[in-house]
């Protein structure tokens, strides 16, 4: 009991432990008391929060982006003060001349070289390539050497160690593994190298006007270049020491193109991962078991892909890398349960060599799963085409336009016939192989991730094959039947060196009932509605191969060309179902979707997953060379000629089996 003061007795007053902070009474503060805000006497005053962040530094992820960004922003200065004599005597250039690159006797070439090198290094140090780390290590403190012996800047020597601090302090950061390379790098350096320092050097002819000696044309400013790029004296002339600069400049450019050059040409390679022998044997024997998930499934024993297994074996991811872009395709292979290990071992491996990451044509539930292990981002790419075939029949309304081509070209003397590709005989298994490669129409093969490569491969014995026919003495007019329908005249008469083959379409196996298309070629001479014909053909025989389920072709932004014309659509859904009609001119986006409409299919999204908003161009670009659509490699006349080199893991790998490993799938990444 206490005393209030009137002299009443009650009980103590505790706080409610039940009643929130914000709602006790505040005891009152005594005058002259420091409130909470107040520091007390004698006690250390605090740092800012903004000093405390400068004093700190950059974010240990941060400081790659942010150390090539910096190689960037001083080699684009480097070069402009090599190239440009008005910048070296501006304000600009007061503050680039503590930059590395200005030194010396030799200013505007070792500027103009250090350029180069900076911009060359900038891209593996955002990368967080440890090749690049070695090399700006290296450089820099030359760098900041020669800055303070040749013009006694602190400033330029300041920049330097600031720039080596931050590489040495976060160099945890920069452990990323060697790209796969191969020697043909070293022909698209020298191209790329040569055409740069040849557009340099026409720039750096050209920007003293008021000291050349006469009126030099174009002829003559290439011709200086290009003698001066191999260290020999051209036909122009300056007054001063404008010679000398150029001279000096060129030769830098010219030595440099040729060391580089050649250190890529001796170099080791190191060649991208293929899928081996033992690799496709265990995907296989995981499609056999989980096969009918995916209907992309069996295209992951593609020989061009490379493959990580998770730690117990009954996983997999199979992946391209393509331009820094390490791309996959569908949902991992086999087990569900064992899907999370096998994603992140295809994380690891991308941590690994600073790829980025990217899934393209995952499913609904493959999406899932990779946006929940790994945190990326998806995006729906399209829908795929699936038919069911009990319910597949060509009468109807619906249907009518594929039925009177059907019969138009079953009238015209065309048969097909659809079996399995262990049923087919070698001879025409070989015919089969090289009409579909006449009838490419492209240089190069085109399909990645719904694509196999191969036709009548031994180990592909379930795949159907389905093939049109007529001879050139069948048909109602003999060989001279009238033109058809588009004012051509058809195959009769035309001794094709394929005999009476006119289309061929492969299906590779979906699982134990299903089967996805994979290719379709005829002979550009054949009647149109090929190959309606022949999917038509192979879903009539789906029941006799026991084939419950076909995927066709896939649909790329299926639902906004189907929303954008329909009856109330909005402006921008207008807008942007125009832009794809627009570029179904180079791309079949509406034709595919128009096609794969005809044969009233069941729609399945597929979706892309990615990392950032910013890689999206990047992974489309990785995606269209992938696919075919886009090739930027040098020719290779003597490729041909060379035999196969047979399948091997990547270099900077190292398998490990047995106790010390995590199971049959493990890997160890070291550096080479």
């Amino acid at each position: 009991m206490s005393a209030t003061p009137g002299g009443d007795t009650s009980p103590s007053k505790k706080p409610d432990p039940a009643k929130p902070a914000s709602a006790r009474p505040t005891p009152a503060r005594p005058a002259g008391a420091p409130g909470p805000g107040t520091p007390r006497a004698g006690a250390p005053r605090r740092v800012p929060a903004a000093l405390r962040r400068l004093l700190r530094g950059p974010r240990p992820e941060a400081v790659p982006a942010l150390v090539g960004t910096a190689c960037t922003v001083v080699g684009l200065l480097d070069i402009a003060a090599g190239v440009f004599p008005r910048f070296r005597h501006s304000r600009m250039h007061t503050v680039a001349e503590v930059l590395p690159g200005a030194l010396g006797p030799f200013a505007a070439a070792l500027s103009l070289s250090a350029g180069v090198l900076l911009l060359l290094l900038a891209h593996g140090i955002k990368r967080r390539k440890r090749r690049a780390w070695r090399a700006a290590v290296i450089l820099l403190p030359a760098g900041a050497v020669a800055q303070f012996a040749y013009r006694h800047s602190a400033l330029g020597v300041l920049f330097s160690l600031t720039l080596l601090w931050l590489l040495l302090r976060h160099r945890d950061q920069f452990a990323a593994l060697p790209d796969p390379r191969s020697r043909w790098r070293a022909l698209a350096n020298f191209v790329s190298m040569g055409a740069g320092s040849l557009g340099l050097g026409l720039l750096l002819v050209s920007t003293h006007p008021g000291r050349v000696v006469g009126n030099p044309g174009l002829t003559d400013r290439l011709e200086h270049v290009l003698l001066g790029l191999f260290g020999f004296e051209g036909p122009l002339r300056w007054t001063g020491n404008v010679s000398w600069t150029v001279a000096y400049s060129l030769g830098a450019l010219g030595l440099l193109t040729a060391v580089t050059t050649i250190h890529l040409a001796f170099r080791p390679e190191h060649p991208a991962a293929r899928l081996t022998g033992d690799d496709e044997r265990r995907l296989r024997e995981l499609l056999a078991a989980h096969g009918g998930r995916d209907s992309l499934g069996h295209f992951a024993l593609r020989r061009d892909k490379a493959v990580v297994f998770s730690p117990s074996g009954k996983a997999a991811v199979c992946y391209r890398v393509v331009s820094g872009v390490m791309l996959a395709s569908g949902d991992p292979i086999g087990d569900v349960e064992a899907w999370p290990g096998a994603i992140e071992r295809f994380m690891d491996e991308a941590r690994a060599h600073s790829w980025t990451p990217a899934v393209m044509g995952c499913s609904e539930t493959g999406g899932e799963v990779w946006t929940r292990e790994t945190g990326l981002d998806a995006l729906e790419l399209g829908d795929e085409a699936v038919v069911d075939v009990a319910d597949f029949s060509l009468s109807g309304r619906a249907m009518r336009n594929v039925r009177q081509m059907v019969g138009r070209i079953e009238r015209g003397g065309y048969s097909t016939r659809v079996r399995r590709a262990r049923d087919v005989p070698a001879d025409e298994l070989e015919r089969i192989r090289r009409a579909a490669a006449d009838w490419r129409g492209t240089d190069t093969e085109r399909g990645f991730s719904m694509a196999l490569g191969r036709i009548g491969d031994p180990a592909d014995g379930d795949a159907v094959i389905a093939t049109a026919h007529r001879s050139d003495d069948d048909g109602p007019h003999g060989p001279h039947r009238p033109p058809g329908p588009r004012g051509h005249h058809g195959p009769q008469g035309s001794h094709s060196p394929h005999g009476d083959l006119k289309a061929v379409i492969h299906f590779v196996p979906w699982g134990p009932d299903g089967m996805s298309l994979e290719l379709m070629r005829r002979d550009r001479s054949a009647d149109p509605g090929m190959n309606e014909l022949l999917i038509t053909a192979a879903l009539k025989a789906a029941p006799a191969l026991g084939v419950t389920r076909v995927s066709l072709n896939f649909a790329m932004f299926r639902s906004a060309l189907a929303r954008g014309e329909r009856l109330g659509a909005g402006p921008v859904l207008r807008l942007w179902r125009g832009l794809l009609v627009f570029l179904s001119r180079w791309f079949q986006i509406e034709s595919l979707y128009r096609f794969n409409a005809k044969f009233r299919p069941r729609w399945e999204p597929r979706f892309v997953v990615f990392r950032s908003t910013r890689d999206l161009p990047r992974i489309g670009l990785a995606a269209m060379r992938a696919e075919g659509f886009v090739n930027v490699s040098f020719p290779r006349p003597f490729a041909h000629r060379r035999p196969p080199r047979p399948a091997r893991p990547c270099a900077h790998l190292t398998r490990l089996d047995g106790p010390a490993g995590s199971g049959p799938g493990s890997r160890r990444t070291r550096a080479a």
